[in-house]
């Protein structure tokens, strides 16, 4: 889709923190798995600022219609509900890597994030990268996309979670999912809910910007987030649902 590359041009380095609530529970846990420090590496569909030339005045998930209603509220409720407590989370959106991830410095560019220091990270990218035609740039997207979660590994050694493109793409999906298993990351295909036109925003609401609508509405966040809690559980152990 063109235009979902022209939208997401609006989304440079977004970064939102929320501190957890002071507990007794020094490190919160679902079963054996720490959630105490979460963070969320994603484009505009996990964090995206006003941008009223193109009809969007949230800052939070595109195009969720309130902030409790993206995929990262409603999975971080989803955590905070099953091991008791609200986990200290950081929301980054990382367009940049994905539009530049052949010379992106990743020690400098992710300082803050790696200093975070999460127990659980949960990357959420793909869409904004321009889909490797030739061997040479695949080879490059895999060697960026691998590094990028081996510096995350190095920094407080956190489980990591890596959804599939919203926007299905055959050859950056596979790269991403091989690059997980060599990482010993988890990875999720939500590509069904990308096919599914009930998932995007224009079948919940009229809005006057193709890329926008082309996002996932509330439906789209639910079934994202739904999606990922479900690949935690089964991390942590707990039996499906």
């Amino acid at each position: 889709m063109k235009y979902v590359w022209t939208l997401v041009t609006f989304s440079f380095a977004l970064v939102t923190t929320v501190n957890a609530a002071d507990s007794p529970i020094a490190k919160p846990q679902i079963v054996s798995l720490p959630v105490g420090k979460v963070l969320y590496f994603g484009n505009s569909i996990t964090l995206h600022g006003p941008a009223p030339k193109i009809g969007w005045t949230g800052n939070w998930g595109m195009a969720a219609s309130a902030e409790e209603k993206d995929f990262v509220h409603l999975l971080t409720a989803d955590i905070a509900k099953a091991s008791g407590v609200q986990p200290e989370i950081k929301v980054c959106n990382i367009a940049t890597f994905e539009r530049g991830y052949d010379t992106f410095d990743l020690e400098k560019g992710f300082k803050k994030e790696l200093d975070f220091q999460a127990d659980l990270v949960i990357v959420a990218i793909g869409e904004n990268v321009t889909a490797p035609a030739t061997d040479e740039a695949k080879a490059a997207f895999a060697e960026a996309f691998a590094q990028m979660l081996s510096a995350l590994q190095q920094h407080g050694n956190p489980v990591i979670f890596v959804r599939s493109s919203f926007w299905p793409n055959s050859t950056k999906d596979g790269i991403m999912r091989q690059a997980s298993a060599d990482a010993g990351a988890t990875f999720i295909d939500i590509s069904k809910l990308g096919y599914d036109k009930s998932n995007a925003a224009s079948s919940e609401r009229k809005f006057e910007h193709a890329g926008v609508a082309a996002h996932p509405g509330d439906k789209g966040m639910r079934a994202i987030a739904d999606a990922i809690f479900a690949a935690i559980r089964e991390k942590a152990g707990l039996a499906k649902k």
